[in-house]
């Protein structure tokens, strides 16, 4: 009975109806693009994935968040297949040694390292920069990275805040990413061999016609305003500002004439994973049926396929929007390509980066 009384709630409200009719739209948009290119194709072919570079280093070092289940494990195991020295980093340490011998399990070669770090907090992140440098230390390892990929995100479906007051949802999908980003920025750039990141998002961006960027959007505070927690918009939102956000770091190391540090966005399309736990089971297994029904349905192993092809693409290759597996590129939302928002974007994500680090300083004095 709380089971039924939980779907005929949600099923009432506009979130759901938000997800059940623009988000397939969103989806169908980008596989419409995958057809159009198979009708006309471009000059251009598909990228190809290359093998990772090692001179100056033992093995190149990736880190994943969200590592623990769904895509960020299967990629995990698919990185250390490519012969990377894969860090987990993941909320959960007990899940994170579950993921780690999962590995070990099916790759006897594999090099793995976890780092239990919570990416909705400034402090954990913070932390976890400073663990990160001791352990290359430590291991004699270069200082350095070679790929950086921003896969973990949450769907909340109730409001919660962190530590500082952030909405959790826009602090693990956007902020969270914005910040480690800038703090291994400087291992990134530090490596002799090029390096990249690779920012997971979602086809879901699509859904957000008008945007505002301030700090209270960015935060999440603007959104809990509504009576009723808006987790589909928040989610597209969120998206939204990590694919803009790669678009903006994109064009400032391009500035950097001897830049060797590319920037790419991926889209795994709809994965069964357990991101939509906190929806009623109910209504989540339809959706998989759905979707599973239409051709659209991954499996996690299979969903990777578009952040490999951005992890292993050519080195020169920045900037871009992977989606559909077999190296391919589409187009996303209009929004997404607007410099003003994207400026205010990048303004607004530093001046926070910059109070955070001050707020941290204050506690530790």
């Amino acid at each position: 009975m709380k089971e039924l009384k939980a779907v005929i709630h949600f099923v009432c409200s506009v979130e759901f109806w938000r997800m059940a009719l623009l988000w397939p739209v969103s989806l169908l948009t980008s596989h419409f693009q995958l057809l159009f290119q198979n009708l006309f194709p471009r000059k251009s072919n598909p990228y190809k994935r290359c093998v990772p570079p090692i001179t100056g280093i033992k093995r190149p070092v990736c880190i994943v968040t969200g590592a623990t289940s769904g895509l960020g494990a299967a990629a995990a195991y698919a990185l250390s297949r490519e012969g990377f020295h894969v860090v987990l980093v993941g909320r959960s340490s007990h899940l994170l040694s579950e993921t780690m011998a999962d590995i070990t399990s099916r790759n006897k070669d594999a090099c793995l390292e976890a780092f239990q770090v919570d990416l909705s907090s400034f402090q954990s992140v913070l932390k976890f920069k400073d663990s990160l440098q001791q352990w290359l230390l430590d291991s004699e390892m270069h200082s350095s990275i070679q790929l950086l990929i921003n896969n973990a995100g949450i769907l909340a479906t109730s409001s919660r805040l962190t530590p500082e007051g952030y909405d959790q949802m826009m602090s693990t999908n956007y902020i969270g990413a914005f910040f480690l980003t800038k703090l291994l920025l400087p291992l990134l750039k530090n490596s002799p061999v090029p390096s990249r990141i690779v920012n997971v998002t979602s086809f879901t961006h699509r859904n957000v016609f008008n945007a505002q960027v301030n700090n209270e959007t960015i935060t999440g505070k603007f959104f809990l305003r509504s009576k009723c927690y808006p987790c589909a918009r928040i989610y597209e939102y969120s998206k939204l500002c990590l694919l803009i956000f790669s678009y903006e770091l994109h064009r400032n190391l391009g500035l950097d004439k001897s830049r060797h540090v590319s920037v790419i966005a991926a889209d795994p399309g709809v994965v069964k994973t357990n991101i939509m736990r906190e929806v009623p089971s109910f209504l989540s297994l339809m959706a998989f049926t759905v979707s599973k029904l239409l051709g659209l349905l991954q499996s996690p192993e299979k969903g990777i396929n578009s952040v490999l092809d951005a992890a292993l693409a050519p080195p020169e290759t920045s900037g871009v929007y992977f989606f559909g597996g077999k190296g391919r590129t589409v187009n996303s939302s209009a929004l997404s390509f607007n410099s003003k928002l994207a400026g205010e974007l990048w303004t607004t994500s530093c001046n926070l980066f910059i109070n955070s680090q001050l707020a941290c300083r204050d506690l530790s004095n």
